[in-house]
């Protein structure tokens, strides 16, 4: 059997009904909710990683049930209904590519390539926002606190770009980040000279110490969108990697009738050599 939106919809209507609803649906709010749509988002970045297609279709589903879900709450509020999310975001397409829909005198906008039109669908977003008479003139406003900090440093970064507040290539980052790795350092070595007792001066380092290693990752960031690295993509492949060569390390101490718990670390490092070994020749 095929279903529509409109089911949707209506299964959605159904579950928040005041009568014969569901008690958990019905004690919901726009604020319980975000983080489920979050969550989704990312379930379907992970199948999207994992080239599980079968799960991206229900993953998709699952986000597109958030969508309906926030939209269901706002039309019982009276603001908006899920068919005014519809036409906004239509409204916003055809307007943010006047290179593809024409005008309503029929002109079409020409763009060189998918930089330049970034670059249009940058000046839109600012004048979309002057024309709400926003009070932050900022060219850094309306990007949204809500957003995964490395993802919030990304868009920083980018809207700083749009007016020349950039380096021209990654190699000038790798001097920077080398720059804020030793200011760790010195940090780290500052601490190793404090006291034990003195509190004061241990917590004023550690907040000096936090701020520096925030402005490393704030840099890795930069080099990986000027080197056209997804970073978010790049992390997870990191994090694909230790848990896959990890595995591999407690197999590995398996199969010889032992556990990695208790052993040294150059134990440990040599089931973890053994395990990278396998990974780059293909084995895992």
């Amino acid at each position: 059997m095929s279903h529509s939106i409109e089911d949707l919809l209506r299964i959605m209507a159904t579950l928040r009904d005041p009568v014969r609803g569901c008690p958990w649906d019905l004690k919901q709010d726009f604020a319980t909710i975000a983080a489920y749509t979050i969550e989704e988002a990312y379930e379907v970045a992970d199948a999207i990683d994992r080239k599980d297609y079968a799960d991206l279709r229900d993953e998709l589903g699952d986000l597109l049930l958030q969508v309906v879900f926030h939209a269901r709450m706002a039309e019982e509020e009276g603001r908006f209904a899920f068919a005014d999310v519809v036409d906004a975001i239509c409204a916003k397409m055809v307007r943010r590519h006047p290179h593809v829909f024409p005008d309503a005198d029929g002109t079409l906008l020409s763009v060189e390539d998918a930089d330049a039109q970034t670059a249009v669908w940058e000046e839109l977003k600012r004048r979309e926002r002057a024309g709400k008479d926003e009070a932050d003139a900022s060219v850094l406003a309306g990007i949204p606190r809500g957003l995964p900090e490395w993802q919030r440093a990304h868009k920083l970064q980018k809207r700083a770009a749009t007016i020349g507040f950039d380096w021209s290539d990654p190699a000038p980052v790798l001097d920077k980040l080398e720059e804020e790795i030793g200011e760790v350092r010195d940090e780290l070595a500052a601490a190793a000279r404090i006291g034990v007792d003195d509190t004061t001066a241990r917590a004023a380092n550690h907040t000096r110490l936090a701020d520096e290693i925030g402005d490393v990752l704030f840099v890795a960031v930069n080099l990986a969108r000027l080197a056209k690295v997804d970073c978010s993509q790049a992390l997870r492949g990191a994090n694909a990697k230790f848990e896959r060569r990890f595995r591999r390390m407690e197999a590995l101490a398996q199969a010889e009738g032992t556990r990695l718990e208790g052993k040294s670390l150059a134990e440990q490092d040599a089931y973890w050599n053994r395990a990278k070994a396998e990974d780059k020749a293909g084995l895992l």
